[in-house]
């Protein structure tokens, strides 16, 4: 049972069931708010859960920027729900666009770019016709050249290649990363934890196999009716266009009854932001960060 106000827990896969109620009730826009994005991502963001007001709040506690409430799940007195967070903790972070304008007006808000999601046409990705697209189909007429890949729906059994593939994409990281910050080795445990809690957080994706090995994967789920978020996207580096490959083969495969892909965000990373810029983005999930006024 998640706790009522003041009384806050730490999030644990029991909470699954409880959490997916509110989110089919109220869906969300923002790639954060799903069980399986706060559960991976425990270790690092410490997350607890309260309810106030009978909505859904989640307090993240970072070590590397100050604690953040998520934008309550509901819609029961959201202003004093917002007012008691803020008693709390010093902001609301990756609030989405339609929260806030719910809200209304007597709060301070900040745009937050480098937490922008990038949302882009199902179709588009999958299909990667236009000359913007050159670029990307050139690259995987080269990759099908050269290699002879089989692709096939992620599953329990592919879990231990999955988890090879990231130990070797770990230590081809580039010499300067090698010795990963503490952001990084993060990203790796909440990969960790999807593959080892597929089956119980439900997750859907496709795996790559080349000569018999893993050599790329994706991972991700429903946001809404609309839309699937994709939480993991990982290939080998030593094989051109391998990447697009994969990218494309997510969108006409797993997640081709969705009319939208959220891919997340940049992080403020620039080599990540042209990445995802360079699939030209249908449009952003802007976020901001909200303060008393």
């Amino acid at each position: 049972m998640i706790p009522e106000f003041p009384e806050l827990k730490p999030v644990e896969l029991a909470d699954r069931e409880e959490i997916n109620r509110y989110l089919e009730i109220y869906p969300p826009d923002i790639c954060e708010l799903t069980f399986a994005n706060i559960f991976i991502w425990r270790h690092w963001e410490k997350q607890q859960i309260t309810k106030i007001n009978d909505n859904l709040c989640v307090l993240c506690s970072p070590p590397d920027e100050p604690p953040y409430f998520l934008e309550p799940v509901g819609e029961n007195r959201l202003r004093d729900t917002v007012e008691t967070c803020l008693s709390v903790a010093p902001r609301l972070s990756r609030v989405s666009e339609r929260f806030v304008s719910r809200l209304g007006p007597g709060f301070s808000i900040r745009e937050d770019r480098d937490n922008f999601d990038y949302v882009y046409l199902t179709e588009e990705l999958a299909s990667l016709r236009g000359k913007k697209f050159d670029g990307k189909r050139n690259l995987i007429k080269k990759f099908e050249k050269s290699y002879r890949a089989e692709v096939r729906p992620l599953a329990e059994t592919h879990v231990w290649g999955c988890l090879e593939l990231l130990r070797r994409w770990e230590a081809s990281s580039p010499e300067e990363n090698r010795e990963a910050d503490e952001k990084t080795l993060a990203a790796s445990t909440a990969i960790r934890e999807a593959l080892v809690n597929l089956s119980s957080l439900e997750l859907q994706g496709i795996v790559m196999f080349i000569e018999g090995r893993v050599e790329g994967f994706c991972l991700g789920e429903r946001l809404n009716p609309e839309t699937a978020v994709v939480h993991v996207e990982l290939a080998s580096r030593q094989m051109t266009g391998l990447h697009q490959f994969l990218n494309r083969e997510c969108a006409r495969t797993v997640w081709k009854e969705f009319k939208y892909i959220n891919r997340e965000q940049d992080a403020g990373l620039p080599g990540l932001r042209k990445s995802k810029l360079s699939y030209h983005p249908h449009r952003f999930v802007k976020k901001y960060d909200l303060f008393r006024g």
